[in-house]
């Protein structure tokens, strides 16, 4: 049971100097931030909290502007008071989603370190399919405690305050005082149970937490983005757009809107007579993308819409949207006043089931690199002067590992003899001396190399490779001929899942 009747909220320096003795004797504490914006570059801090230990927690108000708001220690007084502890390494300290508040904190030119116990990330290495790992859900599935919400003293939709415009620095100081404790009790239990456990554990103190910093620099320093290549190419794919509007409009025998769902049901599947593949959930005949490629191979205006949807992604996610999000706000190192100038990413540890990074805001790790259009955003990624951009990316590790744990001897020998790993497989698949391996081949066998190992089907194969079905199949067959091992170690593995209840 959470008890607020140990909260203080911290007015003045002698109150601040004396907590902040307590928190260096503490062998842990918990700390957060309270800012007026999730985006941490352009958020300005409003308080900071801690807690020491369950139940006993402080906060300390420095920008609350509202109408009669009580006098307040300044921000920079405070962070001057508090950058020693902020900044020791032995100090260890514990948060939720840490990076951001790390981030707020260089904004004001203090890096913080002693980054020990990050609650969001304990939660995913200890279940990363459990939900949500957000404080709120964190709370109620470990303490059982319903946390104050920011909703109950900031209000609703567009007449909800940002944190410093708070009416009641009562309620404002609980609910940050809150936000410490809770975060210290939820790493008092979930860190025994992640002690339990030698491999997550290891990838907590090892991966994960010495990630955190990493990734905030990563973000702070964003990328430089030249919005001229960007604008020279949305009007180059709005002519293409056009003209695959026209040319669809053309299969069609009349126009319609390709954006429309319900109009393109009506041309396809009632004018052009197309059988139906699926049904929505409320039973009318699909035109997902799924649907859309396998009808392609039978019928001209799918593979147009197909074309026209992809173009007209790029378009508005990224030739369009990614000039306006090249960031104009100021950054604050040394409480000195400077521009940033570039797209600034979020980067998120704890959110795919995998252990793989996500991007939102704009997402930077889906730009495609496939066809051409994808390509050509990518050039709008520029260096600084005098800098280059370095790619570096592991040759092939799927690929190693599947030779690893299938221990097929075909794999196992196109590796220890450094050979070209697709080129050896288009000559074992098709037949053909190495050397005679053509460009077009070696495409056709990477695709299966990488596909078959993750269960692709040969319709999608087909599908992935513009082939008859047939002709897929047969692909798939004489690569499990001539790697036997890969097909023995994946029927292992179904079976191994299908014992132990996985579905």
């Amino acid at each position: 049971m959470i008890s607020y009747d140990n909260y203080v909220t911290i007015l003045d320096e002698e109150t601040l100097k004396a907590w902040i003795a307590k928190l260096e004797k503490a062998p842990v504490f918990a700390f957060d931030t309270e800012t007026d914006s999730l985006d941490n570059i352009s958020a300005n801090l409003v308080g900071l909290s801690f807690a020491i230990e369950p139940g006993v927690a402080a906060y300390i108000p420095v920008a609350h502007d509202y109408l009669d708001a009580p006098d307040q220690i300044s921000r920079e007084r405070a962070l001057e008071l508090l950058k020693p502890l902020l900044e020791d390494e032995k100090a260890l300290k514990v948060g939720q989603n840490l990076k951001y508040d790390r981030g707020i904190l260089a904004n004001y030119g203090i890096e913080l370190r002693g980054i020990a116990f990050d609650t969001m990330l304990e939660s995913y290495i200890l279940n990363s399919v459990a939900g949500r790992h957000d404080m709120d859900s964190l709370a109620e599935r470990w303490l059982k405690h319903k946390t104050i919400t920011f909703e109950e003293i900031a209000g609703k939709g567009k007449n909800q305050l940002t944190f410093n415009q708070t009416l009641a620095l009562e309620e404002a100081g609980r609910y940050a005082a809150e936000d410490a404790d809770v975060t210290l009790q939820l790493h008092l239990k979930m860190w025994p149970d992640l002690q339990k456990h030698k491999g997550p554990l290891n990838v907590f103190e090892n991966i994960e937490m010495p990630l955190v910093p990493v990734l905030s620099r990563i973000e702070r320093n964003g990328v430089k983005i030249d919005p001229k290549v960007l604008h020279n190419h949305s009007e180059e794919l709005t002519l293409r757009l056009a003209e695959l509007e026209k040319k669809a409009h053309e299969i069609a025998g009349e126009e319609f809107n390709l954006s429309s769902t319900k109009q393109l049901q009506t041309i396809l599947f009632e004018k052009q007579g197309i059988k139906p593949l699926k049904k929505t959930p409320g039973g009318a005949p699909s035109t997902s993308e799924e649907v859309l490629e396998e009808l392609a191979l039978d019928y001209p205006l799918p593979k147009v819409i197909l074309e026209y949807r992809g173009l007209a992604k790029l378009k508005s996610t990224y030739t369009d949207k990614l000039p306006l999000m090249i960031n104009p706000t100021q950054i604050r190192p040394h409480f000195q006043m400077t521009k940033t100038g570039r797209v600034h990413t979020s980067y998120h540890q704890a959110v795919t089931a995998t252990g793989r990074l996500s991007s939102t805001d704009p997402n930077l790790q889906n730009i495609p690199v496939r066809n051409e259009e994808g390509r050509r955003i990518r050039q709008a990624f520029i260096a600084p002067k005098d800098y280059v951009i370095v790619s570096a990316d592991y040759s092939q590790i799927e690929l190693r590992i599947m030779a690893h744990l299938s221990r097929d001897k075909g794999l196992l020998t196109a590796f220890a003899e450094g050979k070209d790993i697709h080129r050896a497989t288009a000559a074992e698949v098709f037949g053909l001396p190495l050397e005679t391996v053509t460009s077009e081949q070696r495409r056709s066998a990477k695709a299966i190399n990488f596909g078959l190992i993750y269960g692709m089907s040969a319709f999608g194969l087909a599908r992935q490779l513009n082939i008859p079905r047939k002709e897929a199949q047969k692909y798939m067959d004489l690569y499990f001929e001539r790697y036997p091992g890969v097909l023995e170690y994946m029927e292992r593995t179904r079976a191994q899942a299908k014992e132990q209840g996985y579905r």
